[in-house]
């Protein structure tokens, strides 16, 4: 059976055809979430929230992009409003007023593992953290960043800039001990 005959069933309400699109992105969305939560039972929270909601408004799925797509930008948002609520106090800061020089080197130094590049964005601030997951791990451009953070193009460029800034910075001082 084809995915959009899947996704037709689905938006008849057909049960066995939203377990079988279950079946068929859980792993995936799973990982998506695990990368912004890092918790396996937030990860599952969230997959249950992203396929419910998917669920109540797959008839807004026009068929434009993938349905992967279209429910992995769900997952993402769920697993970003999960970390929002888990914070108690969001300032917002207003970065329209920087113009980013487009620096397209994300070279690092040689010896520096993957995993310690995971856990220095891991420690980047939120509006950085989102911006440079999206960017890097998720391959989404600055259009696409902008619309699922809600956020302008502007500043999705002038975050991921300084989220890449600090990232090396990061990198730096746990290679050495010292960010300079």
């Amino acid at each position: 059976m084809f995915l959009i005959d899947v996704v037709e069933k689905c938006k008849a309400n057909d049960r066995s055809a939203q377990v079988q699109l279950y079946r068929q992105y859980c792993d995936g969305m799973y990982n998506v979430a695990m990368r912004f939560v890092k918790n396996s039972d937030d990860a599952e929270d969230v997959l249950q929230e992203s396929f419910i909601k998917a669920f109540q408004k797959i008839h807004q799925f026009k068929g434009e992009v993938t349905f992967g797509a279209w429910l992995k930008k769900i997952v993402i948002n769920k697993s970003i409003d999960f970390l929002k609520s888990k914070k108690e106090h969001l300032v917002a800061l207003d970065d329209n007023y920087m113009h980013p020089v487009e620096d397209e080197n994300w070279n690092i130094e040689v010896g520096i593992k993957l995993d310690d590049i995971k856990l220095a964005i891991n420690d980047l601030s939120d509006k950085y953290k989102y911006v440079v997951l999206l960017f890097l791990v998720e391959g989404y451009d600055h259009s696409e960043i902008s619309q699922i953070l809600d956020i302008t193009e502007t500043t999705c460029r002038t975050r991921l800039l300084r989220g890449k800034g600090y990232l090396k910075e990061l990198l730096k001082t746990r290679r050495y001990g010292t960010g300079s």
